[in-house]
């Protein structure tokens, strides 16, 4: 039995890896907020020695992490797996300018989409992109892989991917934290043909990336996250992440690879291993990465066979598939459901409802507003990525002609229209079009937790700055026919938008209204009163805090009502009032 480290605390995978970035000396620190990878730079902003901040976009923040690993300080960026689309650019040309300072990339990867529109797997880029890739299982190894992955970024001249999921990143473990390490900022020297990637000089480049890569692949067969746990010799298994974890659990006696380096893989290593056992099954979610890459190499194993590409693995998933040994039937409990609804008093609300009245084709983006898809609003019809309801309306458009955009909208959260929705807007105008564009303000990054961005006018340190003007921007794009509105007076809503779908051009509505969640003081609660008629004309817009009572009257929890009046106005009798 190892013997209890007192020092240790619980802590979130999440925590572990700025602590990682904090203790290894890093000074910068670069993110667009994405859940699972949040967390990460909030809590990297406590620590004064690093100067951390929220950028426009993903791509923005990578550039940023570039710019401080070349000016000779350690960098790290965070972002969710979609977000490592938007920042692509810059990680495939930064692969062939290597380093100064060292520079990781945090992607958080969502297997089974608990809060993402896609399982993508971000292992694929660390191949793509020529650039290894960490994946740590716990919060300890979070913490000690962030900081090996600087030294493997100065040591071989690259980035270095990291990849958490959200079991990882959200699940507590034991972590036991060191002081911080004295890091001395690398001078600067101009160095054209290492860090200007024009074609001649990235032909070059490329055969050095190549070569790194070769030296990796050989030299992480001797590294010691990569190790192998003999046991019995039927079964072995290949892991990695948060699936050793599971392994551990439910195959005690199975021996077991666990790779910390899941590219590029310690080929050699797990062929040495595939001697000791009888049979190799290659354990990991998503899709055959690992397995394909030892098949290439000519290692017998099994993987997919036993396993699906969709969503999580478990513990009673790999007992079931590989010991047939199926869980207990859950006990018979008839729970209600409770589909994701937009909290009482949120400013989205009123709007959508609008929408659904006008009958409307609106072209949905990422954010809160997604919600606005679900019964009762129904009102959004397509929902991408980010920023892409302005595209999507303007191709829309262009299908079926100008008469769609009378009745076609676009919508996008504040912080979206910031991080990749301004162009869009641009193309419109520019190309001569009559989209319709609502930008749905709540003054927050709104469902990754509310942090700021740069039309809040503070920064991630809650410091002031200038407040950027959504309405100087949308000018700036050459929109003349620009309204701003009050999201909860959804009369002045319906106008705006039947003036703005009836004038030519592009036309822009913002409306504007809180959060509910960052609101510190409501209105007081609203009540029903014995005018109600039962219509149910208040229960269409899905307040959480509106129900039906058994007499089929309308009744509003007071406790969850914020005031916001939306219920009043729609009301034709009078029948919801104000305490």
């Amino acid at each position: 039995m190892s013997e209890i480290n007192n020092n240790a605390k619980l802590r979130l995978g999440n925590y572990g890896v700025a602590r990682g970035a904090y203790e290894a000396g890093c000074t910068v620190a670069s993110a667009y907020p994405g859940t699972p990878s949040t967390e990460i730079t909030e809590l990297i902003s406590k620590y004064p020695e690093i100067n951390a901040e929220w950028s426009p976009n993903e791509k923005v923040a990578l550039e940023v992490g570039v710019g401080a690993s070349i000016g000779g300080a350690r960098a790290i960026v965070c972002m969710k797996h979609v977000g490592l689309n938007v920042a692509a650019d810059p990680l495939f040309t930064a692969s062939y300018t290597g380093v100064s300072g060292g520079l990781v990339v945090v992607v958080a990867d969502d297997p089974g989409m608990f809060s993402s529109q896609n399982e993508q797997d971000s292992r694929f880029y660390a191949r793509a992109a020529h650039v290894p890739m960490l994946e740590p299982s716990d919060t300890q190894e979070a913490k000690d892989f962030t900081g090996l992955a600087f030294e493997l970024s100065e040591k071989y001249d690259t980035p270095v991917l990291l990849r958490m999921c959200t079991r990882v990143a959200h699940s507590q473990s034991a972590l036991t934290e060191n002081v911080r390490q004295d890091y001395a900022l690398k001078p600067y020297a101009k160095n054209i043909a290492k860090y200007v990637m024009m074609p001649g000089i990235a032909k070059k480049r490329h055969v050095v990336v190549e070569q790194r890569m070769d030296r990796i692949a050989a030299d992480v067969n001797s590294m010691d996250i990569n190790r192998e746990e003999l046991a019995g010799a039927e079964l072995g298994i290949v892991c990695a992440g948060a699936v050793y974890q599971y392994v551990k659990e439910a195959l005690p006696e199975a021996s077991v690879f666990k790779a910390g380096t899941v590219f590029p893989l310690p080929v050699d290593a797990i062929r040495a291993f595939s001697k000791k056992v009888k049979k190799l099954v290659v354990a990991e979610e998503l899709e055959p990465f690992i397995e394909m890459q030892l098949k290439a190499h000519g290692i017998m194993c099994e993987g997919k066979k036993y396993f699906s590409k969709q969503s999580e693995l478990s513990v009673n998933i790999i007992r079931e598939k590989l010991l047939n040994i199926k869980p207990a039937p859950a006990e018979d409990m008839t729970l209600p459901q409770r589909p994701p609804v937009l909290c009482a008093g949120c400013p989205h609300r009123g709007v959508f409802h609008i929408m659904a009245k006008l009958k409307l084709t609106v072209m949905g983006d990422i954010g809160c507003y997604t919600l606005g898809a679900l019964s009762p609003l129904s009102s959004v019809d397509t929902v991408l990525c980010m920023g892409a309801s302005l595209g999507m309306a303007i191709g829309f458009e262009k299908a079926r002609g100008a008469e769609a955009s009378k009745s076609t909208v676009a919508v996008i959260g504040d912080s979206t229209f910031i991080h990749s929705g301004i162009t869009g807007l641009i193309d419109a105008v520019y190309n001569g079009l009559n989209t319709k564009l609502v930008i749905m303000d709540n003054s927050t990054t709104g469902m990754t937790g509310h942090q700021q961005h740069p039309a809040t006018g503070k920064t991630l340190k809650e410091t002031d700055t200038y407040k950027l003007s959504l309405e100087e921007v949308v000018r700036a794009c050459g929109v003349k026919n620009l309204s701003v509105v009050n999201a909860f007076d959804i009369g002045a809503v319906e106008q705006a938008l039947k003036a703005g779908l009836a004038a030519p051009g592009v036309s822009v509505i913002i409306t504007r209204g809180p959060c509910a969640l960052i609101v510190k003081e409501h209105e007081k609660p609203l009540y029903v009163n014995g005018k109600c008629t039962r219509c149910g004309l208040c229960l269409k817009i899905g307040c959480p805090a509106l129900n039906k009572a058994e007499s089929g009257h309308a009744v509003i929890t007071s406790e969850q009502c914020t005031g916001c009046a939306v219920c009043q106005k729609l009301c034709r009798f009078g029948a919801i009032v104000r305490e």
